[in-house]
């Protein structure tokens, strides 16, 4: 039968390259690791581990069976996290992440409805990347996060992900800008503008502009690049350029022309993902009320619209 400990080593020798080097990250003598690599071997009938003058590296069967090794040690961890939190708390600790606009609108009614049926949250805010890193590294049960329509978050089979809104990207002008007065304006009108975009230009929205302006045969060119929306807004008020915003992220200011860009709608998709070894009942009261939220904000969108028409 399989033992933790040899999948601890496989995982040491692929990491440190040797068999001395990993006994001593793992605190064993060469002659263990050596004994708990022979066991693994015998068990698969197979050679996992080439040794040489210079050291040891996996073989093509070692290779294909440690992603396996890591999975087990880390569904292990994750276990023993969530258990020792219901022991020291008498609750399990959800942690969660969210992007700023996101956790001012959308999450907090969720937190809300988890902590009256008893269960310990923890919050980490940041921007896409850092929030992705959190997930691929178990750090995070869950976050909100936005891609591009049709895009994938590059997270693996472990995660599920449920949309929660369709986010459409509003056209932010000065006020005293040429197609201010008109209530659609075309890209093509905007040839000449400065943009004010996303620090990372790999941001989904960025991105999605980018392509918009393709279509139009030009790139936009960004006088100022910032993950605060208020900021952005500031700008654009002082007439430093133009700007594409979420929905979700404009503030009410009265200093800016909020407008619609004509051709297809240009939107990023919110969702949540979800760890699927997270405790089910936790994850369906999240998901549940993100999802409420959402809808209700959807409504609030419709109901504005119509008071426009």
């Amino acid at each position: 039968m399989l033992e933790l400990r040899q999948l601890h080593v496989l995982k040491a020798i692929a990491q440190e390259g040797s068999l001395a080097a990993a006994a001593r990250a793992l605190h064993y003598t060469q002659p263990t690791i050596s004994h708990h690599l022979a066991v693994l071997e015998s068990h698969f009938d197979a050679r996992l581990v080439q040794r040489g003058p210079r050291g040891a590296a996996l073989t093509e069967l070692g290779v294909a069976l440690l992603p396996h090794a890591e999975a087990v040690l880390e569904r292990l961890r994750l276990a023993e996290r969530e258990v020792r939190d219901l022991a020291e708390r008498g609750a399990h600790t959800l942690h969660i992440g969210t992007f700023p606009t996101a956790g001012a609108l959308l999450l907090p009614p969720a937190v809300k409805a988890l902590r009256y049926a008893g269960v310990h949250i923890s919050l980490t805010e940041g921007e896409l990347p850092t929030l992705l890193q959190g997930l691929r590294a178990r750090e995070l049960h869950a976050a909100l996060v936005f891609s591009q329509p049709g895009d994938r978050l590059d997270l693996d089979d472990d995660f599920e992900l449920y949309p929660l809104l369709h986010d459409p990207l509003q056209l932010v002008l000065p006020e005293d800008h040429r197609c201010a007065d008109r209530t659609h304006v075309t890209l093509e009108e905007l040839r000449d503008d400065d943009w004010i975009g996303a620090a990372d230009p790999r941001d989904p929205c960025d991105r999605l502009l980018s392509w918009a302006c393709a279509q139009h045969s030009f790139e936009p060119v960004h006088t100022l690049r910032t993950d605060d929306y208020a900021v952005v807004q500031g700008f654009v008020a002082a007439g430093a350029g133009v700007a594409l915003i979420p929905r979700l992220a404009l503030g009410p200011r009265e200093d800016v022309a909020v407008r619609q860009l004509k051709g297809a709608p240009l939107a990023r998709e919110i969702s949540v993902a979800v760890l699927r070894t997270t405790a089910a009942r936790s994850i369906r009261e999240l998901v549940d009320a993100l999802t409420e939220q959402a809808r209700l904000i959807q409504r609030r969108w419709s109901d504005a619209d119509a008071g426009l028409a």
